[in-house]
């Protein structure tokens, strides 16, 4: 996205005119792209805040600063009532954000120039409520996911079209032992495996999801659970086959069936849920490449991995992200609690 130039808006003005209002309108948006540029936001995520903001212009049809309280309740009580929930609330963010930003800048200003005092119209009263994260991935067990990766791994020596299996099988087992997201997965290449790297040869995953928008993190990702004899597999008896060159530079280590490109997203995704279909069938439409995530943390977690261990391999810039990914299975609780009685009644022996 460029960047307009943004002119000193801080200069004294008196009262304005319809033209002054426009140009100014320009002005502050202008200097919100900009600001949140300088905040490190991707162009992708700056271009999400504008187009939320100009959905709401569209529809109010006066600047957003004369927005109020009640004009918010019309608009997400009515327009937006059966718009999907993480629709409505990156709407509503947007838009507080950007009144922040007015209001940080410009109050001054903008009383000057039409005499209203700026105040976001999206209170604690009409703020669309839940969250992005607000749904619950419950991952299936470890007997119902290795049941999945057997079956589908018979399936494989008698498929049609080998190779693109095997590598749709080799992503999604990559995502379920070491937690990679999709695009993280496909988008890896064959010099990102550094087999060198710790006990178990690491990923270089350089394309990682960043927080809220700021851009790729990238990670070192350790080749655990199996994760390394997958990858050796799959390029000792599968990679050749798509007739690449190894010896290229930014070789994908997910080809696709074209020559030279890399596997899509939708290919990965559809790939898994046809999978599931066959071999895990009571799993059909909810085992996602985001719930093999939550499973892999779920199972470090369980397995005894410490939060923040599973928090820098998963890629999460807060631990409190890392929790919502973790799942208890079965009786783990219990147990928990029965041992914890155990250790009590033990220190209290021979205590009278």
């Amino acid at each position: 996205m460029g960047l307009a130039a943004v002119r000193d808006l801080r200069e004294r003005r008196g009262l304005a005119s319809a033209e002054e209002l426009e140009r100014f309108e320009t002005d502050a948006l202008a200097g919100f792209v900009l600001a949140r540029a300088s905040a490190g936001l991707t162009d992708g995520t700056i271009r999400g805040d504008v187009g939320h903001l100009e959905q709401v212009r569209s529809w109010f049809g006066c600047p957003l600063w004369e927005m109020e309280a009640a004009d918010a309740d019309a608009y997400f009580g009515r327009v937006m009532r059966r718009a999907p929930s993480g629709t409505r609330l990156a709407r509503s963010q947007a838009l507080r954000t950007y009144f922040t930003f007015l209001e940080l800048r410009y109050q001054t200003e903008l009383h000057a120039m039409t005499g209203r005092v700026v105040t976001c119209p999206v209170d604690e009263m009409n703020r669309p409520r839940g969250s992005k994260d607000a749904m619950l991935r419950i991952p299936p067990s470890e007997a119902e996911v290795t049941a999945l990766f057997t079956s589908w791994a018979q399936e494989l020596a008698s498929c049609r079209k080998f190779a693109p299996s095997a590598r749709n099988y080799t992503a999604a087992r990559l995502m379920a032992e070491v937690g990679l997201r999709a695009n993280e997965a496909r988008r890896l290449d064959l010099a990102d495996i550094k087999w060198d790297l710790g006990r178990f040869g690491k990923l270089h995953v350089r394309h990682g999801k960043g927080s809220r928008g700021s851009g790729p993190r990238e990670r070192m990702v350790p080749l655990i659970n199996h994760a390394g004899r997958t990858l050796h597999w799959f390029i000792e008896d599968v990679w050749g086959q798509f007739g690449d060159d190894h010896t290229r530079p930014c070789a994908p280590l997910f080809p696709s069936e074209r020559a030279g490109g890399r596997v899509g997203y939708d290919a990965v995704r559809a790939a898994l849920a046809a999978a599931v279909a066959v071999h895990l069938p009571v799993w059909t439409d909810r085992l996602t490449p985001h719930v093999l995530r939550h499973f892999c943390a779920s199972q470090l977690y369980m397995n005894g991995v410490d939060l923040i261990s599973i928090q820098e391999m998963l890629g999460h810039a807060w631990v409190a992200t890392t929790m919502r990914y973790v799942h208890v299975h079965r009786t783990r609780i219990e147990e928990a609690w029965l041992a914890a009685q155990q250790r009590a009644a033990q220190r209290l022996e021979g205590v009278t």
